[in-house]
């Protein structure tokens, strides 16, 4: 049985929802469903706004802004009306401290551009120092089989490093993507592909972050989720008190997507983790073969 706290009970956060009808591949509303029912189990209500195209967004009232991913097709359907209509709101709502999540084709489009390998580059919001460049056009129909698609993308499991634990997921994204200057990396790439194979995932700027792991996330990264969920609060009311949650099920889905990443069966009673390097033992972390050109562009 989840715990709650007392003092939770009056206590509501306001959370706006990007593209919901377009940007929401792979289980992305799942992340949304993880924060209102981890706060739910707490006595914490959440408010979820759904903002679509040619919808303005208020950063007065939002405490946590969620988008999903999508290919290059839903990119270009959105990117301009998140620029131009949403993008300020963004940036000030992330600058008071509001908590972000971004995946997949969101994350690219949070950034400073996305350039597709034909065609014209689609603008980013600018709250991340990053780019992502797309060095083959990838169609949907362009591959009748995942071996042929792995190629050109980085597709399968992803574990990354992220402050004293790991997270967990699955990628997929033709995209490279590449951190400036003032960019900070969420994680080191434990096993997996991440921004572009350069050993680091994703991207954490103060309480917003920018991401590949997909899956959705945020089901088999409690801590992650719990992470946005304080900021969020903070953002509301200044402090975060957020009692801890057994999370038996949770953990029991992290541990066997760790494990899976390794190619090793989920069975806790054989498979043991190395508490000081999260490896499995007896198993080398798995690096996709894939190599491509790094850009060093900047814009």
């Amino acid at each position: 049985m989840r715990s709650s706290a007392a003092n939770g009970a009056r206590r509501r956060l306001s959370a706006g929802v990007l593209y919901p009808d377009v940007m929401a591949t792979y289980g992305d509303r799942g992340n949304v469903d993880t924060v209102v029912r981890r706060c739910g189990w707490r006595g914490i209500t959440v408010d979820v706004t759904e903002v679509r195209l040619g919808e303005r967004l208020d950063p007065g009232t939002v405490d946590l802004i969620m988008i999903g991913g999508g290919g290059e097709e839903r990119q270009r359907l959105i990117a301009r009306d998140l620029c131009a209509v949403k993008g300020a709101s963004i940036r000030e709502a992330a600058a008071a401290g509001a908590a972000v999540l971004a995946v997949g084709g969101g994350y690219e489009l949070l950034g400073r551009f996305c350039q597709p390998e034909r065609g014209a580059e689609l603008p980013g919001v600018e709250l991340f120092d990053t780019w992502t460049i797309w060095p083959t056009a990838v169609r949907g129909d362009q591959f009748s089989t995942i071996s042929g698609a792995r190629a050109d993308r980085a597709i399968g499991e992803l574990v990354v490093r992220w402050r004293e634990t790991l997270l967990v997921g699955f990628e997929n994204h033709g995209g490279e993507t590449y951190l400036g200057p003032t960019a900070r990396p969420l994680g080191e790439v434990i096993s997996g592909h991440g921004n572009n194979g350069d050993g680091t995932e994703g991207v954490i700027q103060g309480s917003a972050v920018g991401t590949y792991l997909r899956g959705p996330c945020l089901p088999t990264n409690p801590a992650l989720a719990d992470f946005l969920i304080s900021a969020a609060l903070t953002h509301r009311y200044g402090t975060a008190d957020l009692p801890l949650l057994a999370d038996e099920l949770e953990q029991a889905a992290h541990h066997a997507a760790v494990l899976r990443a390794y190619g090793v069966a989920a069975r806790p009673a054989r498979a043991r983790l190395r508490k000081d390097a999260f490896t499995p033992v007896g198993i080398a972390p798995a690096r996709p073969a894939r190599s491509r050109a790094r850009s060093g562009a900047s814009r």
